[in-house]
């Protein structure tokens, strides 16, 4: 019996053969008034994008390493990744950290994960291009603001406390649609058919 529950559980979430996979709008997740063209939100279960996500960042939590200025940290590197910042290009390295206004973009075949300091985390993917707009977290009211964009490729994420205490706080965008969240871990996958200059 037991078998045949798992089996069933494992149905749901595995397409048939030849059959292109269902792209879901999580439960969450509100589009602002434009809708996407060429943007793909992937909702997954839980514990498979916790366990992707602490794969990606080789951290189950934020580790109290930022500095005063700084909203996150780089938890993993693989490949190509640059951190832009005030006209300058620098390599991300693990322990880097990030500020509001930072550009992270990464090449073919690369991947960053990043903790920013509400335990939010951020998995991007391979050549994508994301924006840190606007990032504030008051660590005693979890009051805050967090304004992302991403402009090309793919992101990964899994909402921390801010999220949590003000889900109408974190908004993520892309050059066509603006995402409300709420308390949910989702992908936002942007194509080609957006501009992602």
């Amino acid at each position: 019996m037991r078998q045949r529950t798992e089996r069933s559980r494992a149905a749901r979430y595995c397409p048939k053969d030849n059959q292109e996979p269902r792209r879901l709008l999580p439960r969450g997740l509100r589009f602002g008034a434009r809708r996407p063209t060429a943007i793909t939100v992937v909702t997954m279960h839980k514990q498979a994008v916790n366990y992707a996500l602490v794969f990606a960042c080789g951290c189950a939590a934020a580790i109290d390493t930022f500095g005063a200025d700084s909203i996150g940290v780089v938890k993993t590197v693989k490949g190509s990744v640059h951190i832009e910042r005030t006209a300058q290009s620098m390599d991300a390295a693990v322990g880097s950290e990030v500020f509001k206004s930072d550009r992270i973009v990464t090449g073919p075949a690369s991947s960053v994960g990043i903790t920013l300091r509400d335990n939010t985390l951020l998995s991007e993917g391979s050549s994508s291009v994301l924006e840190l707009n606007q990032f504030a977290f008051d660590t005693t009211t979890h009051d805050g603001t967090l304004d992302a964009t991403i402009r090309r490729g793919s992101l990964a994420v899994v909402d921390g406390k801010l999220a949590k205490a003000h889900p109408e706080a974190v908004r993520f965008s892309t050059p066509t649609t603006t995402l409300g969240v709420r308390g949910t871990e989702f992908i936002i996958e942007v194509g080609d058919g957006e501009n992602g200059h």
